[in-house]
């Protein structure tokens, strides 16, 4: 079967005095049959050319499934005298939700059984489910479009009837005030998806009256709505990337008009959490980069009145604080690996949760319960499946509640090693990076090594454990997480030298990790492969130009990969909320530093490494005509023979298919293409 080839048709994009020729900018037209054709013809020449795949790629998926606990449930949680629980059925793709009344062996009661909701549906995902303080409706999000456009339904839990109110274009989540009948949510503007307004829905009002109690006018701005834990205060957040501000009222009180907490101010960050007569303020004020918990009075909310809890620290990011009646707890990250810190509010306790590994992923589970003085929190490591513990903040006794079973007799945690090391990067900033392999591996360079990098917005990958890489690990494959600059592994000055003007920090910083492991014979540039998605697939793509002789392949998932017309064009759903992040190209220096690391503007002539790229045409997040205009230009570029395959779900959006097995099909294709290019295909 031909390549495809898609036409050309020369736009000139012009910013600053400089032009940029876009031969394939019309793939933007979502709506046009030629557009629709070309997706179509690449994804029929992928499948004809790993036709001869499809075998092991099954076997691949029912390797993965098989390990896999199908009649699984979810540790159970307490909740205005409720016990709530997610659980999976054998051979079924979506959670059925259940409660039982007082005791956890009550008769079950289904709240939602998703797989008979999505029924006839190509995609369906439920989210933001919401219960009635008097614990008799549900409010709940529907996406069938996979655009991250909920439209909200609510059910009377007592009948099973779903109300005839539908509230459209939401984030799927809501709150509900005291009364019963009044439920506050967000809606989504219906060209660039960003959420702008808070509006208040009552159930005896048809939702064409629901009142717009808050809306932001700032673009770079996002807004949402929660109920505080203790369940005193409705409250409304607004968010960019380096500010925020919140207002409330009384959820007694839900036609009070809202209070102001603290305005926004530029480069303060703040969150809000209430106990008794305080709200506690998680923030950067005063140059704490590293963030410091402060309190302030609920009747003197102004900044000039916050007073520390916990003071700033130079070597320790604190992440979250997590308030009960008795205790807090806080989520600390020193030296890259996360703790979790008990106080009582007296302080006359105050203690670390014991954990001893080199490296390992922790951090608080679903704790909804205010009264309660026992804390969830989930621990894994690269070698050890996830474990959800039940701790007694009071006697520092805990209780392994489950851990997540790996149905395959030959798996044993101490057949892998995990390990961390440093690399040194471009500037000689030292990178670190988590290693697991299986026992017996030699560091021979011969190894095949699959690289996992994302690097943006502070998100940071701990190294968890993955049933699903157990088909890498047990074929031979080394598998690293590269911690590098623009996640807050290593705090938030971490994330500050991976973004904006100083991005191609988190580029320089993978290339070292990838020189790192070949100088010390992990693998070679013959057997290593790079694998990022969204962000990340900015990051392999980018990667790739620079350094196209280090790796032998690639999968870059719904990569980001067009940054200079996608951020210069404010029509596309979450452009303008990200110009603290990337930077705003309608500002000359931002545009040429952009335009400098672009994947799509710097494609050379040159031998690039094999690739797959993956997209979605629904996709919210990273419009679909990225990947394709990248992968069309590629083929114009390249100067040699090696694969370049795109993959269009014309189903789906940026999270890929929403059932637990069809992600997992997704998944065992992108393994076959790295397995054949490592001569794996058993």
């Amino acid at each position: 079967m031909s390549i495809p080839k898609a036409k050309q048709e020369s736009k000139i994009l012009e910013a600053h005095g400089d032009q940029r020729h876009d031969e394939f900018y019309w793939l933007n037209q979502r709506e046009n049959p030629e557009v629709r054709k070309y997706l179509e013809e690449e994804n029929a020449y992928y499948k004809k050319e790993t036709q001869h795949l499809e075998d092991f790629t099954q076997d691949l998926f029912q390797e993965m499934k098989s390990r896999i606990k199908e009649d699984d449930s979810s540790v159970p949680y307490f909740l205005d005298g409720y016990w709530y629980q997610a659980k999976f059925e054998k051979g079924k793709d979506y959670p059925i939700y259940t409660r039982r009344k007082d005791h956890i062996d009550a008769e079950e009661k289904i709240l939602f059984d998703v797989n008979q909701m999505a029924e006839g549906f190509d995609y369906y995902k439920l989210s933001g489910i919401s219960i009635s303080p008097d614990n008799k409706l549900a409010a709940f999000g529907v996406d069938n479009v996979s655009r991250r456009e909920y439209t909200i339904h609510i059910k009377d839990i007592e009948t099973g009837e779903i109300l005839d109110q539908k509230i459209e274009k939401t984030t799927g989540s809501s709150c509900w005030a005291s009364d019963n009948k009044t439920l506050f949510y967000t809606r989504k503007d219906p060209q660039t998806l960003r959420s702008h307004q808070i509006y208040k829905h009552h159930l005896d009002q048809n939702n064409t009256e629901d009142e717009l109690v808050y809306q932001e006018d700032d673009a770079t701005f996002n807004t949402y709505v929660f109920k505080s834990k203790s369940r005193d205060f409705i409250i409304i957040g607004s968010s960019s990337t380096l500010q925020d501000e919140y207002r409330f009222i009384s959820a007694n009180k839900p036609n009070a008009d809202f209070k102001i907490i603290q305005k926004r101010t530029p480069n303060l960050e703040y969150s809000v959490a209430h106990y008794e007569d305080y709200f506690y303020i998680l923030t950067n004020k005063g140059g704490a980069s590293n963030f410091r918990l402060m309190r302030t009075p609920i009747d003197k909310t102004e900044v000039e009145h916050w007073e520390d809890v916990i003071s700033h620290r130079d070597d320790v990011l604190l992440e979250d604080a997590d308030i009960f009646k008795n205790y807090l707890v806080l989520t600390e990250r020193f030296n890259g690996l996360t703790r979790l810190r008990v106080l009582s509010w007296d302080l006359s306790e105050d203690y670390f949760v014991p954990i001893s590994s080199e490296t390992y992923t922790l951090g608080t589970s679903s704790n909804p319960d205010f009264e309660t003085d026992t804390l969830r929190y989930v621990y894994s490591s690269l070698t050890t499946p996830t474990s959800v513990i039940d701790f007694n903040m009071k006697d520092q006794t805990e209780v392994v509640m489950k851990q997540s079973e790996v149905l395959d007799p030959n798996f044993k945690a101490s057949n892998y090693i995990a390990e961390r090391a440093w690399a040194t990067s471009a500037d000689g900033v030292k990178i670190p990076m988590s290693i697991v392999y299986k026992k017996g591996i030699q560091r021979d360079g011969k190894n095949p090594l699959l690289q996992y990098g994302y690097g943006s917005y502070g998100h940071t990958v701990d190294p968890h454990f993955s049933s699903t890489r157990l088909s890498l690990l047990d074929r031979g494959f080394v598998f690293v997480i590269a911690h590098i600059r623009g996640s807050e592994y290593l705090g938030r000055q971490w994330y500050e030298d991976g973004k904006l003007l100083k991005k191609k920090n988190t580029f320089s910083d993978f290339i070292a990790v990838s020189e790192y492991l070949i100088e010390h014979l992990y693998t070679s540039p013959e057997h290593l492969y790079a694998m990022g998605g969204s962000a990340g697939g900015l990051l392999v793509g980018a990667v790739m130009n620079m350094r196209p002789d280090l790796y032998h392949g690639m999968i870059a998932a719904v990569p980001f990969v067009d940054v200079v017309t996608t951020m210069l064009d404010d029509s596309i759903p979450l452009t303008t909320g990200e110009y603290d992040e990337w930077g705003n190209p309608n500002d000359a220096q931002y545009y040429h530093y952009i335009k400098s690391y672009s994947p799509y503007d710097n494609i050379k002539d040159c031998q690039y490494p094999h690739l797959l790229v993956t997209t979605g045409f629904y996709d919210s997040q990273v419009q679909y005509w990225e990947p394709a205009k990248w992968v069309a230009r590629l083929r114009l570029q390249k100067n040699n023979t090696n694969k370049v395959y795109l993959e269009t779900n014309m189903k789906t959006g940026h999270g890929g298919a929403s059932g637990r097995f069809e992600a997992l099909k997704e998944l065992a294709k992108e393994y076959a293409f790295i397995f054949e290019l490592a001569g794996i295909l058993k």
